[in-house]
């Protein structure tokens, strides 16, 4: 299954936003970012593309950044808030999640507050194995985001911990993707039934939609 982060006003892209739509049976997610988070203000393009996508029975996630437990908590749920008010998002995507165990007591404090928020799914985005006790706290872990060479490589390899969990819990999410490229076979290799391999390259991959949904009509 596909989660992906449009990172891309649908009004710059409204083709890929119908894309998404269209590819409603293929996704397990997609993640809502209109600026770096909800921004100050609703969004009405925003609001309408979220609204498409769960009528057609896909889970929308707030993009909120936690910037590694840096980020004041207060600031963290006022994002959580503002996605679920505004856009009536399904659950959360916390990025830039930490990956010690020294801020497990801090992240288990914000997915209490999310989860109070009213987000029926969870994703912490650690973009590499963290340590076990976070898969307690949400529904889904990124346990890889990072470029093709370093994915093709073996970065992603995973812990033994992971195999005490079901694949669908575990995300890789891999840009700079060539054509071709087995990300889909090497993600399930590597437990990980949910993932996102897109062409996309340098400080914005993330405007590009996942190979696997261009044969989709």
């Amino acid at each position: 299954m596909l989660l992906v982060p449009l990172y891309e006003h649908p009004a710059d892209r409204p083709e890929a936003w119908e894309q998404l739509i269209a590819s409603a049976g293929r996704l397990h997610s997609v993640v809502l970012n209109p600026a770096s988070g909800p921004g100050e203000a609703p969004d009405a393009r925003f609001a309408a593309v979220a609204a498409r996508l769960r009528e057609a029975g896909v889970p929308v996630l707030g993009y909120t950044d936690t910037d590694y437990g840096r980020r004041p908590h207060a600031d963290v749920v006022q994002d959580l808030l503002r996605h679920r008010d505004w856009y009536d998002a399904d659950g959360a995507f916390l990025d830039q999640a930490a990956s010690g165990p020294e801020l497990l007591p801090h992240y288990g404090r914000l997915t209490v507050a999310a989860r109070a928020a009213g987000a029926r799914m969870l994703v912490l985005n650690h973009g590499v194995h963290p340590h076990p006790g976070y898969a307690a706290l949400a529904d889904l872990l990124v346990t890889f985001e990072g470029p093709w060479d370093a994915y093709r490589d073996g970065a992603s390899a995973p812990p033994p911990w992971t195999a005490d969990h079901p694949a669908d819990r575990f995300c890789h999410l891999v840009y700079a993707v060539p054509p071709h490229a087995p990300a889909a076979q090497l993600a399930a290799e590597r437990h990980a039934a949910v993932h996102c391999a897109v062409p996309g390259t340098g400080a914005h991959p993330w405007g590009t939609l996942p190979y696997a949904l261009e044969t989709v009509g």
